[in-house]
């Protein structure tokens, strides 16, 4: 986007960049809670979006409570009523302080109560009147209110709380909800206009309020329409103003980058052939991300595309297929993995296909026939020097037509002679930086970018995460894939049933996976670890089998000999941390034991099972735990654990337990891991607003294709909105994936 001049902004700008935003003039107890909350400028305090709103419009009497049915007493009711009588803090047999006391309206009286909130004994005098409100329970048959807040009715002034829809903030010990609601509405007050940046015909066709109206009645609504008109404004902000800025670059990067134009694979082309030389049909997933892949390899620009995939779905042969492409046309491909172990696994995995395609003799003359074997290279930080040395000259000199790796592929001393693809694998464990520096490693004109996630998002969060990549979808499994039956294993007991499992599976002549949270014995947590318990169930639960042990500390060369001794059954079972979480393929193997299961997140539970279930016999994957799950009514932190688990257990489909995931962790963290620069998203839930997110992409490609530098006066604004939400390096860098 060109800078342009640009008249001062009439009004509040809610977007602004931090030099431009104003400052909140607050001091003393409520300064203490606003940096604790993080809240520092006018911007951030109304953007300080409330958890909930709840109806206070009605009032009810004394005399309706005691009617109340049970359903009824479980939500909050208010009342005006005048204080009977308050009581001097006494302290109970647990230490606390209670505070007991009456409150009187013309139908009745009711018992309240609080607990260590001494300055209410100060605050409510005997004939004090205030609106409560609070939730109805029962004490030895008496009806009482428990922890009611109030709202005291002074000459002159209205109450702030009373008869309306409030907002419930996150606050603090220094700063409550009411207080937070107080300093918006001053602030709003002192604010006046808040400055809209689109055009009004955009607004009138999306049936949107206005921008300063929508802050206003989201915290302060007349009704709760107004909650949900105001939401659909502001949410629309929040996600339009962000897909602005990624089809910006995209469409920045098809126009201004040149690329490398791959020729459509012909039938007789190596990525072809290859494909007709698989030991299995391809799925429809797959035809059909290769022939998109195929698609943007031909264009001018560069491909930019993300290829997510379900655990086990075959993203490896779309990439292998991207590969072969460039490697078909006389270009070298990079294949970056996060770490050594899913880098070796895509070496084993990447030479088996070729073997079945091409035979193992490899070919060195990147002008042979159609039907030579590509020379493909593993480098990694445990390459020895004098093997690294001889990598390193072939892929300069363009002898190395694929080379799979670590982030050794980035160093500086390694030199592509014509690097026309690069693959990342799991790229959201890579930085936008170090994706940048394998990208700049082509010489020949941009490379295309193939980016891969085995971890499942819905498309409406991909497409908001990553709406600079065009988005391919593996959403099936390839024939002969066996089910894992998954089940979750309470305590000693049902340990030795999984102990069982094992053995018998063995005894076919299987194979299994036992992992741990932990690699050593830790004083702060009482878990078990790997290496200790590699130790005891060789001596003491298996004797009589060959145990292995593999985890991330151990050398390179450790590591391998403990995968090709699972790998070729010389050990049974093999005793592991989440090391072997991504890239391990062994289908013999038919049991995954999870230990401390509730250590673990969703998406690592359901990458670590997708490591069995590859071959031709059934699968059981275990979760075990020795948390009471049955507390889960009881206490928070359990029931969370206890979702996970059982949707784990209930459902072998990524997808659906990325919902789960997606709700328990919330979605700024996924937005986190995103890259730096990424606007974040303050109200906006993308599962909630789905149509609302489509609608915003559906307008910025609409706006960026008739103006793609925002340009014309209507759009000013919102290009100095886009401006201020995207660093430069977050909104120029376009090629870095």
């Amino acid at each position: 986007m060109a800078d342009v001049v640009q008249a001062p902004p009439k009004g509040l700008e809610l977007f602004a960049s931090p030099r431009r935003q104003r400052k909140l003039e607050v001091t003393g107890k409520k300064a203490r809670g606003l940096e604790k909350l993080n809240l520092a400028t006018v911007q951030d305090l109304l953007q300080h979006y409330p958890r909930r709103h709840v109806d206070r419009t009605e009032v009810r009497t004394i005399r309706d409570l005691a009617t109340m049915s049970a359903k009824e007493r479980g939500k909050e009711s208010q009342v005006l009523a005048r204080v009977e009588r308050i009581g001097r803090p006494i302290r109970t047999k647990t230490g606390k302080k209670l505070i007991k006391g009456r409150i009187r309206d013309e139908t009745g009286s009711i018992a309240v109560t609080w607990f260590n909130l001494e300055w209410v004994a100060r605050a409510l005098k005997p004939g004090t009147e205030a609106f409560f409100y609070g939730k109805l329970d029962s004490f030895r048959g008496t009806l009482q209110m428990t922890m009611p807040r109030f709202e005291l009715i002074r000459t002159g002034r209205e109450p702030f709380n009373v008869g309306r829809i409030i907002p419930i903030y996150p606050a603090t010990a220094d700063l409550s909800s009411d207080e937070i609601r107080r300093l918006i509405w001053d602030n709003l007050n002192q604010t006046g206009d808040v400055m809209d940046p689109l055009p009004d015909e955009l607004r009138s066709r999306l049936h949107l309020m206005k921008r300063g109206d929508a802050l206003r009645l989201y915290h302060f609504p007349d009704d709760m329409t107004d909650v949900q008109s105001a939401e659909n404004r502001l949410v629309f902000d929040e996600v339009f103003t962000l897909q602005l800025g990624l089809v910006y670059r995209k469409r920045r990067l098809e126009r201004t980058v040149q690329g490398i134009s791959h020729a459509l694979p012909a039938q007789d082309s190596l990525s072809e052939v290859f494909l007709t030389q698989l030991p299995f049909e391809p799925t429809g997933g797959q035809r059909r991300a290769c022939d998109e892949v195929a698609a943007d390899m031909n264009r001018s620009f560069p491909m930019h595309r993300l290829l997510e995939g379900e655990v086990g779905s075959g993203k490896t042969v779309v990439a292998l297929y991207a590969c072969l492409s460039a490697i078909d046309g006389g270009h070298q491909a990079a294949f970056m993995a996060p770490t050594e172990v899913l880098a070796e696994q895509h070496l084993l995995t990447v030479n088996d296909l070729l073997d079945r395609a091409f035979g193992a003799e490899e070919a060195r003359n990147l002008f042979a026939s159609v039907s030579r074997r590509p020379v493909v290279r593993l480098l990694t930080g445990s390459t020895p020097p004098a093997q690294r040395a001889e990598i390193l000259q072939g892929v300069a000199g363009g002898e190395v037509d694929l080379l799979i790796g670590t982030h050794a592929l980035i160093q500086d001393a390694v030199d592509f002679g014509r690097l026309g693809l690069a693959v990342v694998d799991e790229q959201h464990r890579f930085g936008v930086h170090q994706r940048k520096r394998l990208r700049d490693k082509g010489t020949m004109g941009e490379p295309d970018i193939l980016v891969m996630t085995a971890t499942p998002i819905p498309r409406t969060l991909a497409v908001s995460i990553y709406g600079d990549l065009d988005l391919s979808v593996l959403d099936e499994l390839p024939g002969g894939r066996q089910p894992i039956r998954t089940r979750i294993a309470v305590g000693e007991e049902e340990r030795e049933r999984a102990y069982e499992l094992i053995r018998h599976e063995v005894a076919a002549g299987r194979q299994a996976f036992v992992v741990y949270a932990l690699r050593d014995e830790s004083n702060k947590i009482e878990l078990r670890s790997a290496k200790a318990e590699a130790k005891r169930l060789a001596e003491e639960v298996f004797p009589d089998l060959k145990i292995g042990l593999v985890h991330g500390d151990m050398k390179s060369i450790d590591k391998e000999e403990a995968m090709t001794a699972f790998r070729d059954n010389t050990t049974q079972v093999l005793v592991a941390t989440t090391v072997i979480e991504v890239g391990v393929d062994v289908p013999n193997a038919t049991v995954m034991l999870i230990e401390d299961a509730e250590r673990f997140g969703l998406a690592q539970l359901h990458q670590l099972r997708g490591r069995i279930g590859r071959g031709e016999h059934e699968s059981f994957c275990v979760l075990a735990t020795d948390l009471d799950l049955s507390l889960a009514s009881e206490d928070a932190a359990i029931a969370l654990t206890a979702e996970r688990l059982h949707a784990v257990e209930s459902t072998g489909d990524g997808f659906k337990l990325s919902i789960v995931d997606l709700r328990q962790r919330g979605e700024g963290q996924l937005f986190g891991a995103r890259q730096s620069g990424m606007p974040q998203l303050r109200l906006a839930r993308v599962l909630q607003h789905k149509r609302v997110v489509i609608a915003a992409r559906e307008m910025a490609v609409e706006m960026i294709d008739k103006d793609p530098e925002l340009r014309a006066y209507e759009h000013i604004a919102l290009e100095r909105e886009v401006r201020d939400r995207f660093p430069e390096h977050a909104l120029d860098v376009v090629q870095s994936g």
